[in-house]
C-alpha cells in the first residue's frame, strides 16, 4: 500500500470536486477529503447515492458538501459551461479535481466490440473527463495550489487482452493527463497525476472479475493514501506522474 499518513488539516480551506462520488473509490474519496478539511462537491449521475454520501459527511461533522447530479454520459456542452458558472458562483475557485467516474464496458475481443459499446466507454471514460477539465481548468488556476488527479488502470499501462475499449480508454487517461501536466508546468500553480487504484472490493471490480473472491482485496477506504496524498500540499511540485495505491 502507498505509504502516507495525512495530519488531520491536510484539507483545510479546499474545494474539491469528486466525480462518481455516490459510491466506491469515489465515495471513499470524497469522505476522505472532507474528513480532513475540504469541501467537497459531489458529482455523480444517481442523486440517491450521492445524498448518502452527503448525509454520511455531515453526520461527521465535516464542512457541508455540495451535491451535483451530473449524468457525464448524456451532459452537453453548455452544460458543462453551467457547471463551471455554478462552481465559480458557489465558490469562487477550485482546489482539486477527482476523476473517479468511470464505466468498464463489454470485456470481448477488439474484433467482437461493437462500435457503439466502444464509442459509449470512450465518450465517458475520455471524452467527458477532458469536457469536465478544460471547463473547470480556469476555476483551478485561481487556486494557490491545485490538483488534477486521474483514475487510471495497469490496463492502461500495458495493453491486455479483452478489456476493449476499457483499457483504450485508460490509456487515453493517462495520455490526458501528462498533456495537461506538461501544459501546466511551470505556467500555473495546477499540477496533474494518474493512480491506479489496484485491485479493489468495488462492483466494478467484481464486474471485471465475477468468480474472485472480493474478500482478497482492499477495501476503497484502504487505498486513500495516495489520493489524500496527490490532493494536499504535501505533493506541491509532483507533476506528471504515474502513482499505484497499492
Amino acid at each position: 500500500m502507498f505509504d502516507y499518513s495525512a495530519r488531520p488539516d491536510l484539507l483545510n480551506g479546499r474545494v474539491i470536486l469528486v466525480t462518481g462520488a455516490g459510491r466506491g473509490i469515489g465515495a471513499a474519496a470524497a469522505k476522505a477529503y472532507a474528513a480532513h478539511g475540504a469541501t467537497v462537491l459531489l458529482l455523480g449521475k444517481t442523486e440517491a447515492n450521492l445524498t448518502q454520501v452527503y448525509d454520511e459527511i455531515e453526520a461527521a461533522g465535516h464542512p457541508q458538501p455540495a451535491v451535483i447530479p451530473f449524468n457525464l454520459e448524456t451532459a452537453l456542452p453548455h452544460q458543462y459551461d453551467e457547471l463551471a458558472a455554478m462552481i465559480e458562483t458557489e465558490f469562487g475557485h477550485l482546489d482539486g479535481l477527482l476523476h473517479n467516474a468511470s464505466i468498464i464496458g463489454p470485456r470481448t475481443p477488439l474484433e467482437q466490440l461493437s462500435g457503439e459499446n466502444f464509442m459509449r466507454v470512450m465518450h465517458v471514460n475520455v471524452n467527458a473527463m477532458f469536457m469536465l477539465t478544460s471547463t473547470l481548468l480556469p476555476l483551478l488556476k485561481l487556486s494557490k495550489d491545485a490538483s488534477v488527479v486521474f483514475t487510471s488502470s495497469s490496463v492502461g499501462r500495458k495493453g491486455r487482452a479483452y478489456w476493449g475499449a476499457y483499457g483504450v480508454s485508460k490509456f487515453a487517461t493517462e495520455g490526458l493527463m501528462q498533456t495537461l501536466a506538461d501544459e501546466v508546468d511551470t505556467v500555473a500553480a495546477v499540477r496533474a497525476n494518474s493512480i491506479n487504484p489496484g485491485a479493489t472490493r468495488t462492483s466494478m471490480r467484481a464486474q471485471a472479475y465475477p468468480g474472485e473472491n472480493p474478500l482478497n482485496n482492499p477495501t476503497p477506504e484502504e487505498i486513500m493514501p495516495v489520493y489524500l496524498y496527490l490532493m494536499g500540499p504535501d505533493s506541491t511540485g509532483i507533476n506528471g506522474q504515474a502513482f499505484n495505491a497499492q
